[in-house]
């Protein structure tokens, strides 16, 4: 059975308001950050022709993700040797590397993703063996929670952490909410980890692949005797999908396949929401 966390909708904002006064990244639990834009890293050039080598990642993903039947894809993080390691770090310090302002908008949007999940992976590998990717407690801040505070990388001589990816870089730069169904923080509730890198060329078909998986499965939406659960994504960034339950729902009917959308038939409100902290690794 799954180890979720449920948290009342009612006392919900409440928690959030004093984890958000405490520590922004300890927000994450019940509220996550805004989208606040770093305006540093809108810079880029329409009329580049450069792309990014992210075949490094498809061979990383190829030997240690593996697709469960529960429909979660899974890192064997405990199997992967010292070459493999070495290999993922020099995807990474090569992607850090790159003059990322200088490329063409629908290479950025994959090249920031990709970095996202990758950097997320070699964090884990690096504490591994760890329960949740929550007891990495290595954000700034006496009640930081998690990684995702902490500057992990220096890029074009801006130092970046995977909160800055996400809620300065991808989130306010692209308005698109499919980018939840993209990032993936290492946790069992998080949508899929992509068994492939994106790419300019693939990114839509990926980003529309990735919202139907995670809206038709379980840990996405579910109604339990005519009540709506979501997972508690939709309740931390709500406001990149429409703001309210109305939006949501909106949200979840567009990518619902007949069984769910046959379930949201007369829905109106979300009853609940739940979340996996649990690390998605194999057994």
């Amino acid at each position: 059975m799954m180890n979720t966390q449920i948290a009342p909708r009612l006392f919900a904002p409440v928690f959030a308001l004093l984890l958000a006064v405490t520590s922004p990244t300890a927000a994450l639990a019940l509220g996550a950050p805004a989208p606040d834009l770093w305006d540093r890293w809108t810079a880029h050039d329409p009329g580049s022709s450069t792309t990014v080598d992210h075949e490094p990642w498809n061979r990383f993903l190829a030997r240690h993700l593996v697709a469960g039947d529960d429909g979660v894809n899974r890192i064997a993080y405990g199997r992967v040797d010292a070459t493999d390691r070495a290999a993922l770090k020099a995807y990474i310090a090569g992607l850090a590397a790159t003059p990322v302002s200088g490329l063409s908008r629908a290479e950025q949007m994959p090249y920031w993703i990709n970095l996202y999940n990758a950097l997320t992976v070699d964090v884990v590998l690096d504490h591994h063996p760890v329960a949740s990717i929550r007891d990495i407690d290595i954000s700034p801040g006496f009640f930081a929670d998690g990684p995702w505070g902490r500057k992990l990388l220096e890029i074009e001589r801006e130092q970046v952490s995977l909160d800055d990816i996400e809620h300065r870089i991808l989130r306010p730069i692209w308005r698109d909410p499919r980018i939840h169904y993209a990032v993936n923080c290492a946790a069992l509730g998080c949508p899929n980890l992509m068994p492939q890198a994106f790419t300019a060329d693939t990114i839509e078909a990926m980003l529309d692949a990735g919202a139907r998986a995670f809206v038709n499965h379980p840990r996405g939406a579910r109604v339990d005797g005519g009540r709506l659960v979501v997972s508690s994504i939709y309740q931390w960034f709500d406001e990149d999908f429409g703001g309210n339950d109305a939006g949501v729902i909106a949200h979840l009917r567009q990518y619902a396949e007949p069984p769910l959308a046959a379930s949201l038939n007369g829905t109106d409100r979300i009853y609940d929401d739940a979340y996996d902290w649990s690390l998605n690794e194999v057994p």
